[in-house]
């Protein structure tokens, strides 16, 4: 099986609970996530199938949330799984969705963040979530993150007023971290609610599949016995990519290791490609190698997939 799942996550599974889940429902080994979401929080997952698997790194990096803000609260997860640090009741005659409009503007494009303590990045070797559970305090490292739009979608009023927000960010971005961030700056504390991923690597949420749906969907037809799901190919997963279709004679030349010449591609030297076969299915990445007169450029086998069908002569051989 080669292909990608569009997964709805449900709360109250990890990213790897799903992944178990679906390798017992596929009866599939290899199988793997891109972009992990955190136990409480729902929505897209993308899972990638057998051979796909290798073709994650390769998927768009952009991600999209909706999520929820609640104020005058901060908590050890920087969410309400954790314990509670604070809680200040808010004068909400003092904010309102203007103000807070403004305090938003801080947090679009790239801006330094700072990930929460119960989160999977490492430090010296271990993850973060290990370290605070033993209580080891540590230096995390700041990182870069780019915001590319913040939105208000409603917002509630009281003790502890409740702002949700629409989020488009790139990769490695913690909607947590914002929660924290924008409480710190409204001087009132902050802590996520709520969190729903609409986006994530080209995938969308209306056209996602539960865990339950991908059971039902995988239940054989009496009339033919077969199912009526279908992975989502790599063709489609990889879609931003721009593509060469190569004849059959180079395609197994290609996905044999070769490098194979190719008459110069705009402003891609250096950049991954798709490489096709005739039959249209994909083969594998390609990166553009480029030569200082142009001519011709190389198409270096990064990542090979599948191998053609190559259709040979009678009487010819492999």
């Amino acid at each position: 099986m080669l292909g990608f799942l569009n997964l709805n996550k449900s709360p109250g599974f990890t990213s790897h609970d799903c992944v178990a889940k679906v390798r017992r429902l596929l009866h599939l080994k290899q199988v793997g996530h891109g972009g992990t979401l955190d136990p409480d929080a729902t929505g897209v997952l993308p899972i990638a199938l057998g051979r796909a698997t290798r073709l994650l790194q390769f998927l768009p990096p952009d991600k999209a949330y909706h999520g929820t803000i609640k104020l005058g609260m901060t908590t050890t997860t920087d969410d309400l799984a954790g314990e509670v640090i604070s809680r200040n009741p808010v004068d909400s005659t003092l904010l309102d969705p203007a103000t807070i409009s403004q305090a938003l503007l801080q947090f679009h494009g790239k801006i330094d963040q700072i990930p929460p303590k119960y989160s999977a990045i490492q430090v010296a070797g271990k993850r973060l979530y290990d370290l605070a559970r033993s209580n080891i305090d540590v230096d995390i490292p700041v990182r870069q993150v780019e915001i590319f739009e913040i939105k208000i979608l409603a917002w509630r009023s009281g003790e502890f007023p409740e702002l949700d927000v629409e989020i488009a960010c790139g990769a490695g971005t913690y909607i947590r971290s914002i929660a924290r961030d924008l409480g710190a700056v409204l001087g009132t504390g902050g802590t996520l609610a709520a969190l729903t991923r609409t986006r994530s690597a080209g995938f969308s949420l209306d056209t996602s599949i539960t865990l339950d749906q991908l059971a039902t969907l995988l239940e054989k037809q009496p009339e033919t016995q077969l199912t009526t799901w279908q992975p989502i190919s790599p063709q489609i997963a990889l879609r931003h990519l721009p593509q060469v279709i190569l004849p059959a004679p180079l395609a197994k030349r290609w996905t044999q290791g070769q490098k194979i010449p190719h008459a110069p591609i705009i402003n891609l030297s250096g950049e991954f490609i798709r490489i096709a076969g005739e039959d249209g299915n994909l083969l594998g990445i390609s990166q553009v190698l480029g030569n200082p007169l142009r001519e011709p450029e190389e198409l270096n086998p990064e990542l090979v997939v599948l191998g053609p069908k190559v259709v040979l002569e009678p009487g010819t051989k492999n």
